[in-house]
C-alpha cells in the first residue's frame, strides 16, 4: 500500500516504469513546465490567469535503426510543448481533465508515440497544487486519432520559398526585400545557389554532388551574415519548428537531399531547379525566384522577379 501511495504522487515517469509490463519502451519527459493561462469553471477563475504546471511522459516505439545523432529520427521535445501551447490557444476550457485529454491526443498523433502520461496542476488555487493525471494510449482514441492526424496534415503550414541569386544576396536592398517578405503572414524559407567563387572539381558524380551541396550551404552562411534574421537550417525538424515560430530560414540542402527516398533528379549545380524540388517537398504555396531564370518545370506555382523589380 505504501508503494502504491508513493507512486500515486510520484512523477509520471515512475508511473510509466511501474506499469510497463513485459514490453518496456523508451520514454521522453517534460518536467515542471509552467505556463500562465485562463482556465477554470468557477467565476473567480474567469477574467484572470493562473499558473499551470505540466509534467508529461511519452512512451515511444523503440528505434529500429541507429539514430546517427539525427534529430529527424526522434520525437522532438518541441512536439510536447507545442501540444500544450496549441490546446491552450484553441479555446478557453473549464476543466483540467479536458485539457489533459486533448494534450494526450495531440501527442499521440505523432507516429512514434505509443502511450502518454499527462499531469496538470493549478498552482494558484490554494496553499498546495491541485491537479489531474491521465494515461492514454493510441487505442484509446481509435479511428478518431487517424482522422485527427489527417486534419493535422491538412493544417501543416505552406511556406513561401524564395530563391536569391548571388546578385540579390550582394545587393544593398537585401534587407528591404527581407522586410517585405517577412511582413507576409506565411512562413518564409530562403534558398541560394553556389557562390561565384571557384568550386573544387572532382570528375566523379557522387563526390561532386557532395561538394556542390556543401558549396550551396557555404553561400547560405554568407546570406546569414548579411541579415541576422536569416538562420541556416538543415533538418526537417528545425524547419517545422521555425515555420511555427516565425523564424526566417536559409535552407542548407545536404541532409534533406541525401536522406530523401525520392531525391531530386537535377544536379545541385542547377540550384534553381533544386529549390523547386525543395518547394514541392515543403508543399510551398509558391516559389519566388529573384535574379535568375525560372526552372523549366515545377509542381508549385512559380514567380520570377528581377533584382530591379520594386515589388517582390
Amino acid at each position: 500500500m505504501a508503494d502504491e501511495i508513493r507512486l500515486a504522487f510520484a512523477h509520471p515517469s515512475e508511473r510509466a516504469i511501474a506499469t510497463e509490463g513485459d514490453a518496456p519502451r523508451d520514454r521522453i519527459s517534460l518536467r515542471d513546465h509552467i505556463v500562465t493561462a485562463e482556465i477554470g469553471a468557477f467565476q473567480a477563475e474567469r477574467g484572470t490567469t493562473q499558473r499551470l504546471r505540466f509534467n508529461v511522459v511519452v512512451e515511444i516505439q523503440p528505434f529500429a535503426a541507429p539514430l546517427d545523432d539525427d534529430v529527424d529520427r526522434i520525437l522532438s521535445y518541441d512536439r510536447v510543448t507545442e501540444a500544450i501551447a496549441q490546446e491552450l490557444a484553441a479555446e478557453r476550457l473549464n476543466l483540467l481533465e479536458t485539457l489533459a485529454e486533448r494534450i494526450a491526443e495531440r501527442i499521440l498523433l505523432e507516429p512514434q508515440a505509443m502511450r502518454a502520461f499527462v499531469r496538470i496542476e493549478k498552482l494558484d488555487r490554494g496553499p498546495g497544487a491541485l491537479g489531474v493525471e491521465i494515461v492514454r494510449t493510441r487505442r484509446d482514441f481509435g479511428h478518431h486519432l487517424n482522422e485527427k492526424a489527417e486534419e493535422a496534415a491538412r493544417a501543416r503550414p505552406h511556406p513561401r520559398v524564395v530563391y536569391l541569386s548571388n546578385g540579390a544576396i550582394a545587393d544593398e536592398r537585401l534587407t528591404g526585400w527581407i522586410d517585405a517578405l517577412t511582413a507576409r503572414p506565411e512562413p518564409l524559407i530562403l534558398c541560394v545557389g553556389r557562390p561565384q567563387s571557384a568550386i573544387p572539381q572532382t570528375g566523379h558524380p557522387m563526390t561532386q554532388r557532395r561538394i556542390d551541396l556543401l558549396a550551396i550551404e557555404q553561400n547560405g552562411w554568407v546570406l546569414a551574415s548579411r541579415d541576422p534574421r536569416c538562420k541556416v537550417v538543415a533538418t526537417r525538424t528545425e524547419l517545422d519548428w521555425a515555420m511555427k515560430n516565425g523564424q526566417t530560414c536559409v535552407w542548407a540542402p545536404s541532409k534533406i537531399v541525401l536522406d530523401a527516398t525520392q531525391g531530386p533528379r537535377t544536379r545541385p549545380r542547377d540550384s534553381v531547379a533544386l529549390a523547386a524540388w525543395f518547394a514541392a517537398e515543403m508543399e510551398a504555396r509558391e516559389l519566388v525566384v529573384i535574379g535568375e531564370d525560372l526552372p523549366e518545370s515545377a509542381s508549385v506555382p512559380l514567380r520570377g522577379v528581377g533584382v530591379n523589380d520594386p515589388v517582390i
